[in-house]
């Protein structure tokens, strides 16, 4: 045994330089790829500007990126969210009963203020609620960032509370200074790193028409008031401590998209000159005829008898021309050689790498379902419909909810909104009053007997609610109840609703096969 100085045993050194082969400086795939080790806002801040504007570019001129924006607003948010109250009625100590009243009450007074047709609860009276929840989310796709200021606007409208989504080119550090511990990319922090004030420019920094007016003027808007109302309302994706502004969703596909977007560009170029040129008259002289023609002059008469024989060639019949040729041409023909063979399969990987990077699946980004059958198709969509969920739960919860919990303050405050008498004030059990739920577009159907039949039966054998089923298709039942009992009682006297009997017999079918299970356990086992 080979020992070292001290006497202990040698070991034998490791054949690679480094435990991690991810940290080997001696790779050949490694060596030279050292990126930049940096905190969060070190490595977006600086660079922020240019990969937004290079996204907003690709989104308003490339087809393929505006499509994937277009297509996740259209799933996240579609037409808007629909507020489903659901208040905390054991934290606060009261019925069920009285929680789905209050509900209708507060669902009700809400679509007042959301779907007014003047348009008070967006600041500019442009959009209704579902419009703004739209605006703002599309901010948040292409900038990273969803802003929104909740400002006070009495005598205007059912309500005084309004909405202005702010343009997140807006907040930024007044005269812009450099990032500090206190202040970074527009956002104000305290000692604990939570943001106590946003700085909204008054102009975005290259509106020209305006320029001269308030370009550089900033406004220090605070989160909340001091009792906890919201003002300022600042969604993203946090991935990183410390992170103080979003990502747009494009950011790690952007270079593959601009190359996919000017390959497109290269071959639809290629593919309409091989269509201009179809045709061609070939002349009976080579390279060699032609240099000793131009030596005596002979080319130069043979171009004019040309030249005069097919001014003068009028030959027609029934008044259509009939097409000679001059001795010794002769019509060539090109072959078209475009759309390259490798073009769709070469396009079609590019765009799953693009699918894969924002979420989405690549028959939604392509549109093209070719060749997909129904168990594929409905993979891909159960995948996309996961990935849309858990964001549109995130800006649903970061966003809508705080707008939601600032009208309900007014509300109640304003007596539109009656708390039950013993009940725990707004302010000590804010949370629980403005628990809830926001239903968005339907997952739709691929196939739609199928999966309906699967719904009910998960409904009647207890594994699933009308409420969830409902909401998954963009409904709220109340309401779809509310119908049907409208329906039912509008059927002669002993006919029953379609739904009655499907759902009686679903019913009857769970309930035999519950009876059967319980008979099953109650035999005694040999």
């Amino acid at each position: 045994m080979i020992v070292n100085s001290d006497g202990t045993p040698m070991r034998a050194q490791a054949s690679a330089p480094t435990a991690y082969q991810a940290s080997d400086p001696m790779s050949h795939e490694l060596a030279g790829w050292h990126p930049v080790l940096g905190s969060a806002d070190a490595d977006l801040l600086p660079e922020r500007a240019d990969i937004v504007a290079r996204i907003r570019d690709l989104a308003r001129n490339n087809g393929w990126a505006s499509g994937v924006v277009r297509r996740e607003i259209d799933t996240v948010i579609g037409s808007g969210l629909r507020l489903s109250c659901k208040p905390d009625y054991r934290a606060l100590g009261l019925s069920a009963e009285w929680a789905a009243e209050w509900a209708d009450q507060v669902e009700g007074q809400f679509r007042l203020w959301a779907d007014d047709p003047g348009r008070w609860c967006d600041a500019t009276r442009h959009y209704t609620l579902g419009g703004l929840f739209g605006l703002a989310y599309r901010h948040y796709v292409i900038d990273g960032d969803a802003v929104v200021i909740l400002q006070w606007r009495p005598h205007a409208g059912p309500y005084a509370t309004t909405i202005r989504v702010v343009d997140p080119d807006r907040l930024s550090n007044p005269q812009n200074v450099m990032d500090t511990d206190t202040l970074r990319g527009g956002v104000e922090f305290d000692s604990w790193g939570a943001a106590v004030a946003y700085h909204i420019r008054k102009r975005h920094p290259n509106d020209w028409p305006n320029a001269g007016r308030d370009a550089y003027v900033w406004e220090r808007v605070p989160r909340e008031t001091p009792w906890g109302r919201p003002i300022t309302v600042h969604f993203f994706d946090k991935e990183r401590d410390e992170q103080s502004r979003g990502v747009g969703r494009l950011t790690p596909v952007l270079e593959r998209l601009k190359m996919l977007d000017r390959y497109d560009k290269v071959e639809l170029q290629a593919a309409v000159l091989n269509a201009i040129l179809a045709a061609f008259i070939e002349s009976p002289f080579d390279h060699d005829l032609i240099a000793d023609a131009l030596e005596d002059g002979k080319l130069s008469g043979y171009q004019d008898l040309r030249k005069a024989f097919h001014e003068n060639r009028n030959i027609s019949m029934g008044g259509v021309r009939l097409p000679t040729l001059f001795p010794g041409e002769k019509i060539g023909f090109h072959t078209a050689t475009r759309p390259n063979q490798a073009y769709a399969s070469f396009e079609a990987q590019a765009l799953r790498n693009i699918a894969a990077g924002t979420g989405s699946s690549y028959e939604q980004i392509s549109t093209d379902w070719s060749q997909t059958n129904y168990s594929s198709a409905r993979a891909a969509l159960l995948e996309t419909w996961k990935t849309m969920i858990s964001r549109r739960k995130a800006f649903a919860g970061g966003l809508c909810s705080l707008i939601y919990v600032t009208w309900l303050e007014e509300a109640i405050d304003a007596g539109k909104v009656v708390l039950p008498v013993g009940a725990p004030d707004f302010y000590a059990a804010r949370a629980a009053y403005a628990r809830c739920d926001w239903i968005g577009p339907p997952r739709g159907w691929v196939d739609p007997v199928k999966e309906r039949q699967g719904a009910l039966l998960g409904v009647a054998g207890g594994l699933s609610t009308l409420d969830d089923e409902s909401a998954e298709q963009g409904k709220d039942y109340q309401e779809t109840l509310a119908q049907l009992r409208i329906e039912i009682s509008e059927m002669p006297p002993g006919v029953l609703h379609p739904a009655q009997a499907d759902f009686a017999k679903l019913m009857a079918g769970a309930a035999a096969s519950l009876g059967a299970d319980e008979s099953r356990q109650s035999q005694p086992q040999p």
